[in-house]
């Protein structure tokens, strides 16, 4: 599938500035859209928009059906009514540039429950038919994810294998009694699941009014730790008890000499494949009516993926087993029709998997990163090799910021040693003829200017940041998902110059 040539900026939701500690689908998201048109850009990016568990990861969400409750913005149930503005003028001072995700669900949580009791008190009759309509539409999903953090809730937020076993393996008996005894925790958690949705919507039809899509992001693997993994374990590669056997990563690359260790669950595709993929087509229907554009993390796992076993402690010891391929997208094509796809393509990719892409029509990814290094991939990531079904980026999620990646100020960032980088940085800079003073705009000039189809820019690249603004460091568990934008960083400068580069490059 090619896309009309375009621009635009990765930022996720919860990078977005705010009073409540955590970017929402409040007032800056609209702000954040305005200067999106104003910077003449037509894409807006971001990272999966589920309910993240522990170490916030927005790749390991406790549903892939559901929505991030942290994202309901206080301000609009405030004007609605369902919250009072003492409420909110009482809410502590947090930090603005970065997110500290223990204080914001212990002060913003209490608040939405709050919101939920005034909601059934004092809702009129249509916003109440809105709620159940909401909830019949979305019951496919709705009903066992409700019930499942309803249940996790009552355990301290315990995983589900360590639930008592009768709920533990959802026998019928053991479903009607927590659903009887959880009956309005579960409409809770409905509630959240509505007004994200809502809000969601909203925004989504602003960003359209202002001809700007939505590239959302669809991760190939889900977390253990899942509403999912809970209702279907016969999907996945499970023990009798429910514990993993073999878990997700990859083999030893630019990040890290061991591999990534991800720990997802992995799928059991002869037994998907028996009804069709459903669960898929269900992902793919529901994750296309939040977003214009979905892009695959790890597409290459449809090809082959790395399979290491559950106890190791490095992906080192994996295999590579082959993946559903063609038959798994033909028969989401078959059911959903062509899908707006970008294959997420990096790593170790093999002709099978640039074969499967290609047979598929679906642009994959270039990394301006990635070009300059001795490895001799680096030579399909220059700009002069593109093709024009391509989407590339300064730098991604798990990248060092542009101004970082200059610098190297990342430690552990990849495996390279210090003259490799060396080596790197002299060829990025005799490419770019620069005399790295604006390293950033450099990038952003070579991605726009470049024949790839869609151009797409991380806001800290836009803003020159440095490593501080990093967003993940793969291979961590710490400190990454809290990077946030300070709205004084978003100058009318900054908008024109971009805008002026964007025009210039047919964007």
């Amino acid at each position: 599938m090619n896309f009309p040539r375009a621009s635009g900026i990765l930022l996720h939701p919860t990078s977005l500035p705010g009073r409540f500690g955590i970017g929402d689908l409040g007032r800056e998201a609209y702000r954040f859209a305005d200067f999106l048109a104003g910077a003449g850009q037509s894409l807006w990016q971001f990272l999966p928009l589920g309910p993240t568990g522990y170490g916030n990861s927005p790749y390991k969400c406790l549903s892939v059906f559901a929505g991030n409750p942290l994202l309901i913005s206080l301000d609009r149930l405030a004007e609605e009514g369902f919250l009072e503005a003492a409420d909110l003028d009482g809410f502590p001072a947090l930090p603005r540039d970065r997110v500290d995700y223990g204080a914001v669900i212990n002060l913003k949580m209490p608040l939405l429950r709050k919101s939920f009791e005034a909601f059934e008190k004092t809702a009129a009759p249509g916003r109440r038919k809105d709620f159940d309509d909401f909830c019949r539409k979305s019951t496919s999903w709705l009903e066992t994810y409700a019930l499942f953090m309803a249940v996790k809730d009552a355990h301290g937020s315990a995983a589900w294998n360590i639930w008592e076993e009768d709920i533990r393996r959802r026998e019928p008996e053991a479903l009607r009694r927590w659903s009887t005894k959880l009956s309005r925790e579960v409409r809770y958690h409905k509630y959240q699941q509505y007004l994200f949705f809502e809000q969601w919507g909203e925004l989504r039809k602003y960003c359209h009014e202002r001809g700007i899509r939505l590239i959302g992001d669809m991760p190939i693997f889900i977390a253990y730790d899942s509403a999912e993994v809970w209702s279907r374990p016969d999907m996945f590669y499970l023990d009798v008890e429910g514990n993993l056997t073999v878990v997700a990563g990859v083999p030893p690359d630019y990040f890290s000499s061991t591999g990534q260790l991800w720990g997802n669950p992995l799928y059991r595709w002869d037994v998907m494949a028996r009804d069709g993929y459903a669960w898929w087509v269900e992902r793919f229907r529901t994750t296309e009516a939040l977003v214009d554009i979905i892009r695959i993390d790890h597409f290459r796992g449809f090809e082959a993926y790395w399979e290491v076993p559950a106890r190791d402690t490095t992906a080192m010891n994996g295999r590579w087993v082959v993946g559903p391929g063609l038959e798994f997208f033909r028969a989401v094509q078959k059911e959903l029709g062509a899908l707006p796809l970008i294959a997420e393509d990096l790593g170790v990719i093999t002709p099978e998997v640039d074969a499967l892409r290609e047979s598929l029509g679906f642009p994959g990814m270039r990394v301006l990163q990635f070009a300059f290094g001795s490895d001799p991939k680096a030579y399909d990531y220059k700009p002069h090799n593109y093709e024009r079904n391509t989407v590339v980026y300064t730098g991604t999620h798990d990248n060092n910021t542009t101004v970082g990646w200059l610098r190297g100020t990342a430690a552990g960032d990849t495996t390279q040693s210090g003259e490799e980088r060396r080596m790197e940085k002299q060829v990025a800079l005799r490419y770019l003829g620069t005399d790295v003073q604006e390293i950033h705009w450099d990038f952003i000039r070579l991605a726009l200017m470049s024949v790839a189809d869609l151009a797409i820019t991380p806001m800290q690249d836009v803003l020159g940041l440095g490593a501080e603004a990093r967003m993940n460091l793969p291979g961590t568990a710490e400190g990454n998902w809290c990077w946030r934008l300070l709205p004084e960083m978003v100058t009318e400068e900054v908008k024109d110059r971009l805008r002026d580069l964007t025009a210039i490059y047919g964007r």
